[in-house]
């Protein structure tokens, strides 16, 4: 699933490419990704509403739109937007020059937009998981109450850090990728912010001292800037809004690892399931 990296560089490139443009047309082959309405209400009511804000909370990415209405797009597990021109040929979208757009990832478009401009955006989704809703203001604000602080916010200190994390119980890695207490990590940049910190995604919350803290904090700040810069992590269904992929490959340094050397002490990177979902660290580094 695309985190907080992946979003806020899909938003950042949604801000170059369709910020005032004003929608024109909409076509699906998958009804159910609008949640709420039926998919003929949706493209009545979207038809004419330019686009005069994009934005991230957590995971979700928000349009503002002209008429006092605003489009949410989760992009849940294989989703991701692209923007370029394609083509409708025997039920398949092909994209109408070579480049990344033909990478195969890029093929399960399912929810076509046309903008001015000469504008497409699509969203490719293999499992058509991903969600869209149009809603008024105070369907966004209550769609967004629940999510936690944005670990990016220039206000997000550490202070602020501690108190997400005061009394809550539970394993360290589970609990950062609460949503509820901090917006947009998932599974692969806890695993990276823990690595990095010789902390044991095991250990409980309760155990931790204020250093072990202050360590987490600095490598959410860190990890989650330096994927922003690289584009995000394409080792699965994510892709940039050209189709390309993201680079933090290069700096990724235990996600999905297990059985390879840890670049710190060399021994075997391990996998454990917690919560139904992996956590990969090194044994030797990361002890509990």
């Amino acid at each position: 699933m695309p985190e907080l990296p992946e979003v806020e560089t899909i938003v950042r490139d949604l801000n170059k490419t369709v910020l005032k443009k004003t929608f024109f047309d909409v076509w699906t082959d998958s009804p159910k990704t609008i949640k709420k309405i039926t998919f003929d209400r949706f493209k009545k009511e979207i038809i004419g509403k330019r686009i005069e804000r994009v934005w991230r909370r957590g995971k979700n990415i928000i349009f503002d739109l002209s008429g006092e209405k605003y489009l949410l797009l989760h992009q849940k597990l294989t989703g991701h937007l692209l923007v370029g021109k394609w083509q409708l040929k025997n039920g398949k979208w092909l994209p109408l020059t070579q480049g990344p757009l033909e990478d195969p990832i890029n093929r399960f478009i399912h929810l076509m937009f046309w903008l001015n401009n000469n504008t497409m955006m699509a969203l490719s989704d293999l499992r058509k998981f991903a969600k869209v809703e149009l809603l008024n203001k105070k369907e966004l604000e209550k769609e967004l109450e629940k999510i936690g602080a944005e670990p990016l916010d220039k206000n997000f200190n550490f202070e602020k850090f501690q108190n997400c994390l005061k009394n809550k119980k539970g394993k360290i890695k589970q609990v950062l990728m609460n949503q509820e207490v901090i917006a947009g990590i998932g599974n692969i940049y806890s695993d990276e912010i823990l690595w990095r910190t010789k902390i044991h995604p095991f250990r409980e919350v309760s155990s931790l001292n204020k250093n072990e803290l202050k360590e987490i904090f600095l490598a959410i700040k860190k990890v989650l800037t330096k994927a922003i810069e690289l584009g995000g992590e394409s080792i699965s269904d994510f892709r940039k809004l050209s189709g390309e992929k993201g680079q933090f490959d290069l700096e990724r340094k235990v996600y999905q690892r297990e059985g390879e050397k840890c670049f710190r002490c060399g021994t075997k990177i391990e996998r454990l399931k917690i919560g139904g979902r992996s956590a990969h660290y090194c044994p030797k580094c990361q002890k509990i």
